[in-house]
């Protein structure tokens, strides 16, 4: 009904890209698909569940799956039909033998969506000097075709039980003392949903974040658009196979960004890139379309699929729950920072906040204190690697992206190798350490400072680890360890003089 007032998307400048026609998980939201005088003559029902899951992603199948396995009634929400579902921009790679929690047929979401198994190395394309060839060793990785990947998933959350309710639009939350359901469209007619317990599985900048009211709990709502990244992908079929099947390729664009070519097999090819949206926006789809110019292996080459969206690039939330309430994934902040990597993450985090949630309403509390082991789960797993590495991005964001480039260059292939943890500085003899201290030392010399202040952050990073090591057992110490954690955020600003990010 395009001629309702209220039809129109949710402040479009928060997720960059939907001006430019690029939609998807995150790119844009639908405020409302009728005005108040259409909606008020929608036939209206109500249904009851146990739990409710709010977006059908990885986080979000996997929630819905295990607490469908665990016996509780379940209904999934996706936005999206049927024939779209699990149609989610992404760059498909998988880094590391990650494995997946054992509430679906992982061996069919694998024969079915991982089309490439053998990634070896990482690749990085440094335009202004050497480029880094980064081994994976026994931690190779893969690259997944993301549409059939999230199909399965929603395919094997509704064989397991969950009931899968497509064509579901969310336009706010219920509230009762606690989170006690949302209201929605579906196929058309409002539907209200009750619930125990509500999962927020609805990706970046959530709406359901926004509609519900946090006051009084532990609940992060420190979150703005500038902790985010635009991103934008397409799916690529080259002539002729590449030489790079084997690797995910990485370059750096302006930003604080990269370019990105992860192969599916060595002739469908992923390539995207994105920037940090606390930076000024340039034109993605022009810019990637350039750089594919460049390159002799797209000539000639079609596009077979083109998507957009918006990504946490923050530390995960330092507080994921609220009475009757959790998110989980992008919804977050479940994605490292630096990579916009995600996949792995969300599917613990849906697994752990389920069975959290069906342990709290087996026993008749879901208040805080009931759901907080999901955080400690979070924060003691990924949630602290993510943190720290979000310091390398602070890092980054108050240096020239010409400056780290130029860094970069000047450091010698294996230094930087053994510098990412990838072997180790024993990997160097010790005539070979003095020969490339001396090297690097006449190399860098006017990026002095810049490495000092690399080194500082790092050493920060490592104090920063062992800080979540110590997150509390329960909300009553949180604001206690939230004022260290945020002591400790101060000395980075101080050495990086990058600009509060939180």
């Amino acid at each position: 009904m395009p001629g309702c007032p209220r039809w129109g998307w949710d402040d479009p400048g928060r997720a960059p890209g939907a001006a430019e026609g690029i939609t998807g998980e995150q790119g844009g939201r639908l405020t409302a698909p009728f005005c108040e005088r259409h909606r008020n003559l929608a036939p209206m029902t109500t249904e009851t569940r146990d739990i409710l899951v709010v977006g059908g992603g990885t986080a979000g199948c996997f929630a819905a799956a295990t607490a469908a396995q665990e016996g509780l009634d379940v209904a999934l929400l996706e936005r999206k039909s049927e024939e779209e579902g699990g149609h989610i921009a992404c760059g498909d790679a998988i880094k590391g033998k990650s494995t997946f929690p054992d509430v679906i047929d992982r061996d069919y979401l694998r024969e079915e969506s991982f089309t490439n198994e053998n990634i070896q190395r990482a690749l990085f394309l440094n335009p202004k000097g050497e480029n880094l060839d980064i081994p994976f060793g026994d931690a190779s990785g893969a690259v997944v075709d993301r549409k059939r990947y999230g199909e399965v998933l929603l395919e094997e959350a509704d064989r397991v039980g969950a009931d899968v309710h497509y064509d579901t639009v969310v336009q706010d939350v219920t509230q009762n003392g606690r989170v006690t359901g949302v209201s929605a469209t579906r196929e058309g007619d409002h539907v209200d949903y009750e619930a125990e317990v509500v999962v927020d599985a609805a990706g970046s900048l959530s709406i359901l974040q926004d509609k519900t009211d946090f006051e009084g709990t532990t609940f992060d709502t420190n979150v703005d658009y500038s902790q985010f990244c635009s991103a934008y992908r397409e799916i690529i079929e080259v002539p002729e196979p590449v030489e790079y099947d084997d690797a995910i390729v990485f370059k750096p664009t302006a930003e604080l960004g990269y370019l990105w070519y992860f192969p599916r097999s060595d002739r469908i090819i992923n390539a995207g890139l994105g920037f940090q949206m606390n930076k000024p926006s340039f034109p993605l789809v022009e810019v990637l379309r350039d750089d594919l110019e460049t390159r002799s292996e797209f000539q000639g080459a079609e596009v077979r699929d083109k998507l957009g969206a918006a990504l946490p690039t923050r530390r995960p939330y330092d507080s994921a729950v609220a009475p009757g309430y959790m998110a989980v994934g992008d919804a977050a902040g479940h994605v490292n920072p630096t990579t916009g990597g995600g996949i792995p993450g969300a599917a613990k985090a849906g697994h752990w906040a389920a069975r959290v949630a069906a342990e709290a309403i087996a026993d008749g509390d879901v208040s805080e204190s009931a759901l907080w082991e999901y955080n400690e789960r979070v924060q003691h797993d990924f949630g602290k690697r993510f943190a720290a590495m979000d310091l390398f991005n602070i890092y980054g964001s108050a240096n020239e992206i010409d400056e780290l480039t130029e860094l970069i260059a000047a450091l010698p292939g294996q230094m930087l190798i053994d510098l990412m943890g990838k072997s180790g500085t024993a990997s160097l003899t010790l005539p070979q350490k003095i020969k490339t201290g001396l090297v690097t030392a006449v190399k860098t010399r006017g990026h002095w400072g810049s490495l000092y202040d690399a080194y500082r952050v790092n050493q920060l990073a490592t104090k920063l680890k062992e800080l979540y090591d110590e997150y509390p057992t329960g909300p009553g110490a949180f604001a206690d360890w939230k004022q260290r954690r945020d002591d400790l955020m101060d000395e980075v600003y101080a050495v990086t003089g990058a600009d509060p990010k939180y």
